[in-house]
């Protein structure tokens, strides 16, 4: 057994057993073991920084680690956005990277680079394998590091001659140390606001927005009067009918500031304190409001549903929650608009679905239409470096392929990753991706504004447009190997949307806007 087998074979024992890659030379023996070790599922993308979002995707969903495998310095450097999304959305991720052999890196090849440097900064656990003799130890603390709450992202660098040498076997996982619990001083802290008299805002994150943990807060807020929202960007929130129905900060600073104003004390629960995304001339970087008394009672890293449960018993939350069946929106007809699409979504998604959101500015009104929906799993962008909706929906549709993945994507965006499109056709993955298409980085246009950026010229307006030539989305997706179609009004999106969710397998719609 080479090294690369008991590499392979240690992450396979380790409970990493899907492995999105785009492989070079220096990785070769890494694929000709993946060919000698069952279990192990490997999904090529053509790009890497589809295969760091699809790890991502993966890893909201299945709640474990899938590894990566990357070419080199330049390969990891392609990844590295969607690295950045990953860590933001705290998804456990292992990163195999391919490295020169140990012997080789002295004369300065053309890849050589710094791939420890440029992995730093984006994962929480970085090694170069020395040998042959360590990899299978090196590979087992890597998956710890990457199973360690609350989810991290863990890089191992392979040179060559440490996989093609003899290996010392499978080595065993280290025992995860368990999730913290939050401190009781905490827990009461927050009880004491609550019962304060004055305006309380529960601001929930991370695991704090699955169905159990949302069922508790919303006990509490009614029991005590509080206020409840979710972070603006959330890893995996679970929504829709039968389920508590949550709105989040909303993403412009003024109006969430507007939001808080009031507020007197501020509970975080998987959640940190509120920032603006950008800083603006006159406008604050933090959302609280001065003097706001801001609590962490439960950092992402803790376990949160146990903590709203004995901040429920102190507050004397044990009411039964009662949440009223929620009526769809119907069906509108007429022009494509924000709210014409979200009506037709809300409408339409099925039970079960994963919906992947990088809808960006058309998307921003999405979630009212969807309270009703059936239940769901709603994936965000979490660390707002665009172009991971694609991959992500590439990532989650492997994860749970019995589930139908519905893809709300933003058409700049999708440009940075449609190579993702291919993969979904290879593995013909169940996935419906709409592309809102409005030609421009339209985000952008109110940006100018909000920084002060007065009476923009047509330079700056060139700058914002995907017009001239407009982006053929059905004859791209379809020459990626997906079938698509092309809508112009709301009726017709409706009627090609329930003949896609009918269907297996990936499809695009262009919604026209």
């Amino acid at each position: 057994m080479n090294g690369a087998e008991s590499l392979v074979r240690t992450l396979k024992a380790g409970g990493v057993d899907v492995c999105f890659t785009n492989p070079g030379t220096s990785e070769m023996h890494f694929v000709a073991a993946l060919d000698r070790v069952d279990g192990v599922r490997c999904v090529l993308c053509l790009f890497e920084g589809v295969a760091t979002g699809a790890a991502d995707g993966y890893a909201r969903m299945a709640d474990k680690p899938a590894s990566t495998l990357l070419h080199l310095g330049p390969g990891l450097g392609n990844g590295i956005a969607n690295l950045h999304n990953a860590k933001k959305a705290r998804s456990p991720m292992v990163n195999i990277v391919g490295e020169h052999a140990t012997y080789h890196v002295q004369y300065d090849a053309p890849l050589t680079a710094d791939i420890e440097g440029t992995a730093k900064p984006y994962s929480h656990w970085v090694k170069t394998s020395a040998s042959a003799a360590t990899i299978a130890s090196d590979a087992a603390d890597a998956i710890a590091a990457a199973r360690t709450a609350p989810g991290q992202i863990a890089t191992l660098i392979a040179p060559a001659d440490a996989t093609w040498e003899e290996g010392a076997g499978i080595a065993a996982v280290p025992t995860i140390p368990e999730r913290a619990k939050a401190d009781e001083s905490a827990i009461l802290a927050a009880a004491k606001a609550l019962k304060s008299g004055e305006k309380v805002m529960i601001l929930l994150g991370d695991k704090a927005v699955r169905a159990q943990a949302l069922e508790l807060a919303a006990r509490i807020a009614e029991k005590t009067g509080a206020g409840l929202l979710a972070e603006t960007s959330n890893a995996r929130m679970e929504r829709g009918q039968g389920r508590v129905a949550i709105e989040r900060l909303p993403y412009p600073v003024d109006q969430a500031v507007a939001v808080l104003a009031e507020v007197k004390h501020l509970i975080l629960i998987g959640s940190r304190n509120p920032v603006a995304f950008f800083a603006y001339p006159d406008k604050p970087s933090l959302i609280a409001p001065e003097g706001c008394n801001v609590i962490m009672m439960a950092t992402p890293a803790e376990d949160q549903p146990e903590a709203l449960a004995r901040l429920a018993d102190a507050v004397g939350a044990t009411q039964k929650l009662v949440i009223a069946a929620r009526e769809r929106p119907s069906i509108p007809t007429g022009a494509l608009t924000p709210e014409t699409i979200g009506a037709v979504v809300g409408a339409l998604l099925p039970e079960n679905a994963i919906v992947c959101d990088e809808g960006v500015t058309t998307g921003r009104r999405f979630f009212p239409s969807t309270h009703a929906s059936g239940p769901m799993d709603w994936l965000q962008l979490s660390g707002g470096a665009i172009g991971v909706g694609i991959p992500m929906a590439t990532g989650a549709a492997v994860a749970c392929p019995d589930r139908k993945v519905v893809s709300l994507q933003a058409d700049g965006s999708a440009m940075y990753t449609v190579q993702g499109l291919w993969t979904q056709a290879r593995e013909k993955l169940d996935v419906l991706t709409l592309i809102f298409s409005n030609r421009s980085y339209n985000i952008l246009r109110g940006e100018l504004a909000n920084v002060g950026a007065n009476n923009p010229g047509p330079k700056a307006l060139n700058m914002l447009s995907l017009a001239d030539p407009d982006i053929g989305w059905v004859n791209l997706a379809r020459g990626l190997g997906v079938d698509a179609t092309r809508v112009e009004t709301a009726e017709r999106l409706a009627e090609v949307m329930k003949s896609a969710l009918r269907s297996k397998g990936p499809h695009l719609i262009e919604v026209v806007m």
